[in-house]
Order: structure tokens, then C-alpha cells, then sequence
């Protein structure tokens, strides 16, 4: 069936320019907001709340992307061509994609709890921040519902659908009506996706691309007294007239 222009739009056009937001809005911020480029962390104001929640959300969300990379980007073929069953990987899906995502939900609550009754830390929330993590939480909540209740109970067969629109759209060649064909739950969370991924550059999850390198080559940083009786008499340690 051909799609609509509806289906065109909302499956094939608003991705590909999230796509391009995605991608010029951190070239964009990475020339003129280097030093915007941060978590902007708070836990100078509340440390407790936040090393529980931190940890969960943290190691929860990189679990839940690696399933969506063997989910969207590894074709069912190859899979099942290393004896990786179609049942074996609904399981998988089921226990460990559960795990992973009642840490990050459980994560995610912390962190907004915590943001929103500390009075220090909700002062430091931006309008991005609470649109982010609205954002963040429609699409973790709708993908932890259609995982499990309209693929798991209800045997929606998405790496069929939904994985092989994914692989076509990096070809530029994505069919939009698999995705009209998807159930609810599923287009639910894949458009808030892909607003997510829209709104990412401008919003403090642009820490995720920054890797401190340099830290393992830097040179260490010299602390010297200016009390001359306390430095160290050897060679190389000579005292400092100041």
C-alpha cells in the first residue's frame, strides 16, 4: 500500500530533519557555546539522591542502547545465521530489556525527584532541561510498554517492520508505511525519538560526545608552598623567590 502524505511526512521528512538538527546543532554549539558544552552538574547542591540515581540511569540507558543496536541494526538473518534463535532473542528481549529499562526508568525518577524538591537544583533547570526530560521519559515509558506488551504479549514482530525502516532510512530509501503499519506503542516511542534526538544539541546531553582524552596526557599539575621552609631540599626542587 502506497503511504500518505501524512505517513511521508511524519516517517520519512521530520526525521531526516531531526537528523540534520541532530547534526548542525552540535556544529553549531560546539563553535559557539564551548563552554555551554556541559552537564552542568549540580551536585555541589545534593549529592545523595544523586548517586543513586546517577549510577541507575547511567548503566541502565547504555544497556538499553546496545539492545537497540542488536534490535534495529543487525538483521534478523544474521542472527539466526550463528544459531541466535528468533525465541532466544524475544527472551533476551523480555528479561534483560526489562532489566535495563526499570534501571533507567528508576533512574530517570530519582533524577527528576531530586531536581524538582531540591530547591537549589530545580533553580538550576532550564525550560530545555524539564522539555528534555519529558522527552526522555514519554520515550523510555513508551518503549518499555510496546517491548513488552505488543511484543512480547502481543507478538508485534518489529524487527520486521521497524528495524528494517531503521536500516533503509541510512540508505535514504525508508519505507513509511512499515512504520504506519507499526502499532501504537511503538510509533509512540519512535517519534518521541526522534524529537529527542532533534532537541539533543541544545539541551546538556551533548556530554555525551565529550571523552576528557586529554587527561591521560596532560602534564600534573605542581603545588608548591609558598612557606620556603616546607620545599622539598633536593635537585630539581630548588626553592621559588616569589
Amino acid at each position: 500500500m502506497t503511504p500518505t502524505a501524512w505517513e511521508t511526512f511524519l516517517w520519512v521528512i521530520i526525521p531526516y530533519l531531526a537528523l540534520a538538527s541532530f547534526i548542525l546543532g552540535h556544529i553549531w554549539r560546539y563553535r559557539y557555546d564551548k563552554f555551554g558544552w556541559t552537564t552542568r552538574s549540580s551536585q555541589i547542591y545534593e549529592n545523595k539522591l544523586l548517586r543513586i540515581g546517577s549510577p541507575l540511569f547511567h548503566y541502565g540507558i547504555i544497556f538499553v542502547f546496545l539492545g537497540h543496536v542488536i534490535g534495529l541494526g543487525i538483521p534478523r538473518a544474521w542472527t539466526e545465521a550463528i544459531g541466535f534463535t528468533e525465541d532466544m532473542y524475544h527472551i533476551m528481549a523480555i528479561t534483560i530489556g526489562l532489566g535495563a529499562g526499570a534501571a533507567t526508568i528508576g533512574g530517570l525518577a530519582i533524577l527528576i525527584y531530586r531536581r524538582r524538591t531540591n530547591t537549589r537544583v530545580f533553580g538550576e533547570t532550564t525550560k530545555l532541561d524539564k522539555l528534555m526530560y519529558l522527552m526522555l521519559g514519554i520515550t523510555i515509558l513508551a518503549g518499555v510498554y510496546a517491548t513488552v506488551f505488543e511484543s512480547g504479549f502481543g507478538h508485534f514482530d518489529y524487527r520486521g517492520s521497524i528495524s528494517v525502516w531503521f536500516r533503509q532510512f541510512w540508505t535514504f530509501q525508508p519505507d513509511a508505511g512499515l512504520m504506519a503499519a507499526a502499532t501504537t506503542g511503538f510509533q509512540i516511542h519512535v517519534i518521541s525519538a526522534i524529537l529527542l534526538f532533534a532537541l539533543w544539541p541544545f539541551t546538556r546531553l551533548v556530554h555525551v560526545f565529550t571523552v576528557p582524552l586529554g587527561y591521560l596526557t596532560r602534564p600534573y599539575i605542581v603545588y608548591r608552598s609558598k612557606d620556603q621552609l616546607r620545599q622539598p631540599q633536593r635537585r630539581g626542587w630548588e626553592p621559588i623567590d616569589f
